[in-house]
């Protein structure tokens, strides 16, 4: 016996026949003997069909009471499900962000998980029930519901199974794992049986939409073995039912991977500004001169490259943000232009990063170089690089993308099993 949370998102549970096939794996799992806590995400659209009447209501609308109409969807999602689980004789209850309770700060639209107790769960195993949680919510210290950003209910998930000591975590999607790219760009793109903590972090930070970013973090920090897996898989297919190794893709700890590839994957992200300030004064605080502003105004900068003059009294500042925060960027920057003293900005739109993922690279030379020559050989111009111990990004031009990441996969041999 083991003790599973699974978590269903939209798609998996976009209507009542949805949920009625969610209910079968439920059912699968219940009926080998474990103890199971499921979380559900709104059904499809649902969201942001809520988040469009809150708009509509009042475009200056009170957090709180966004939060208040938002989480409503996952609340539908939980009592159908328990509904169907009920009428095939599973023993099931529905429960809300804080009824269990799943506390969270304040900062209402996008908060943060501080605790939870998982001791009421617990109890609810002992009592051969299953918890249907709803996703995305938690209870405030306001004492007023709170949700937790787009796709939060793969953190609530990884939340509740860290709190329960569960032996794993289901994130069933409508893809059946992490692949080595998207493969809708690349049709040889490779299913991963495992991928690290740290590579899948890397690749949810990086462009790749299987997993939120919080939820990865959250499964490293307290080590909560992770599966993606495809809801829309027969519930009753060989295999799915196997405790150890199921269909899907194990996020886990760097030591259960026993064959290291040098390269695990490759992730790109599109819509990335290119920013450039021009011979900007070379002392002490310009940096954070620039750069705390731009915090300050909530735009995430990423890449950044800095070049010192011959005679080291300026310097060129790039780095890019996200196409939708460049008119912010440079509003902020102008705001600041006379403190910092640089002569001009220069701004870009329409660039993409492409990224190549591996733990392997931690051990092995001329990765990166393997990488400019293949994408110089396709003529692609690079704008500007980053690295760190297991990924090197690449900024390139955005009608490149599509080619960039084909080509690398291909040159790191991805594509082959």
């Amino acid at each position: 016996m083991a003790r599973i949370v699974m978590k269903f998102g939209g798609t998996s549970v976009a209507d009542i026949s949805r949920i009625r096939n969610v209910a079968r794996h439920v059912k699968r799992e219940v009926d080998a003997g474990h103890e199971v806590a499921v979380v559900v995400s709104a059904m499809a659209g649902r969201t942001n069909e809520l988040v469009g009447w809150t708009r509509e209501a009042s475009a200056l609308h009170d957090a709180r009471e966004y939060d208040a109409v938002v989480a409503s969807g996952e609340q539908v999602t939980a009592g159908l499900l328990a509904i169907v689980l009920q009428s095939m004789g599973v023993n099931a209850r529905s429960w809300q962000g804080w009824q269990i309770p799943i506390r969270t700060d304040n900062a209402h639209g996008a908060a943060r998980i501080t605790d939870i107790d998982g001791s009421f769960l617990v109890k609810r195993f002992g009592e051969g029930q299953v918890a249907v949680v709803a996703g995305f919510q938690g209870l405030g210290p306001d004492n007023r519901i709170a949700t937790l950003g787009r796709g939060g209910s793969d953190t609530s998930a990884v939340a509740i199974a860290a709190a329960v000591k569960a032996d794993r975590c289901d994130i069933y999607t409508d893809v059946d794992g992490v692949y080595t790219t998207d493969p809708r760009i690349e049709p040889k793109a490779r299913r991963l049986a495992k991928i690290s903590f740290e590579e899948m972090l890397e690749m949810a930070s990086l462009g790749a939409k299987v997993l939120q970013v919080r939820s990865v973090e959250l499964a490293m920090v307290h080590r909560v073995r992770t599966f993606v897996r495809s809801s829309f898989e027969d519930p009753d297919a060989p295999g799915m039912g196997d405790l150890l190794n199921p269909p899907g893709t194990l996020i886990c700890d760097e030591e259960e991977i026993v064959e290291q590839q040098v390269v695990t994957g490759i992730a790109y992200a599109k819509d990335e500004a290119q920013i450039s300030l021009r011979r900007v004064a070379d002392r002490p605080g310009v940096a954070a001169g620039i750069f705390g502003p731009l915090a300050e105004a909530n735009i995430n900068v990423d890449m950044i490259v800095q070049n010192i003059s011959e005679d080291g009294k300026f310097t060129d500042m790039t780095f890019t943000v996200p196409s939708g925060d460049i008119e912010k960027a440079l509003t902020v920057l102008d705001r600041v232009k006379k403190t910092i003293g640089f002569d001009v900005v220069q701004s870009e739109t329409g660039m993409s990063k492409i990224s190549v993922i591996g733990i392997g690279m931690r051990s092995h030379a001329g990765v990166a170089g393997t990488a400019f020559r293949a994408l110089a050989e396709k003529s692609i111009n690079i704008r500007a690089i980053t690295t760190s111990e297991i990924k090197i990004s690449i900024l390139i031009d955005g009608a490149y993308t599509e080619l960039a990441v084909r080509t690398l996969h291909s040159v790191y041999g991805l594509d082959k099993q």
